[in-house]
């Protein structure tokens, strides 16, 4: 009887398993892979994961995409997707607040203070677009904030979002370039290369939001997830890619 009713259980939860659509912004990439692993182990609910740039989220919520749940870069992108009505009111919070690095996959190549930004000979520093990604704005803001804006405008190749300008670094195609902290560490350590992590006051916080989008009202998997994102385990993993909370 008790195998069986086990059986019935595992039966019903696996027909009650919704999968949930989620858009999430490129420098969340590695942790939502894990916490989504996690959320399927604990709850048997999918997290379908679509990785990209906020502001390119934001237009293709607009436009009806079928998203549930958004991770979102920024808080102001959630918080404007609630007053138009695309969001659900009163679900939206912080799931982290995301760092950003200077980073070249060279080891040594950039020092600890980011002087090479001043010093350095390099013919490219990849950021990501200003206009659609949160961490491409704060990245302007830091050369403004240093005064090097100016000499540094002819150097600057743009990615799409936070990925693509990642991989422009780790390729080599460019030398350096502003980049999510949580995109080169590893269990607390910057893994690879060489970095320097931009002290929080030369740019606005990066305070990243998660809301519930109309289509995941009332979807108990879209629910579960945002409630998932909060527990213990979740922010375990978030920490771990040097994110604070």
């Amino acid at each position: 009887m008790a195998m069986a009713g086990c059986l019935l259980g595992m039966a019903w939860q696996a027909a009650h398993a919704d999968t949930v659509p989620v858009a999430v912004a490129a420098n969340f990439a590695a942790p939502m892979q894990k916490i989504a692993a996690a959320f399927e182990a604990d709850t048997g609910h999918k997290a379908e994961l679509s990785l990209g740039a906020t502001g390119k989220f934001y237009a293709q919520i607009t436009h009806g995409a079928p998203f549930q749940v958004l991770l979102s870069a920024d808080d102001t992108t959630p918080a404007r997707l609630e007053r138009e009505g695309k969001a659900v009111a009163n679900t939206r919070f912080s799931y982290a607040i995301g760092s950003l690095v200077l980073w070249s996959a060279q080891p040594g190549y950039v020092d600890a203070q980011g002087a090479v930004l001043k010093t350095g000979d390099f013919r490219h520093l990849a950021v990501a677009n200003p206009r659609t990604a949160p961490y491409g704005m704060a990245a302007m803001q830091v050369m403004d904030k240093l005064g090097v804006s100016a000499a540094l405008r002819p150097r600057l190749v743009q990615g799409e979002n936070i990925a693509q300008t990642f991989q422009f670094v780790s390729s080599g195609n460019a030398a350096l370039g502003f980049v999510a902290l949580s995109q080169v560490m590893v269990d607390g350590k910057i893994s690879q290369g060489s970095a320097w992590q931009v002290p929080a006051h030369l740019h606005a916080p990066i305070r990243q939001d998660a809301v519930l989008l109309q289509p995941g009202q009332g979807k108990p998997g879209a629910l579960a997830l945002l409630q998932y994102l909060r527990s213990d385990k979740a922010r375990a993993i978030i920490q771990t890619y040097g994110y604070s909370l």
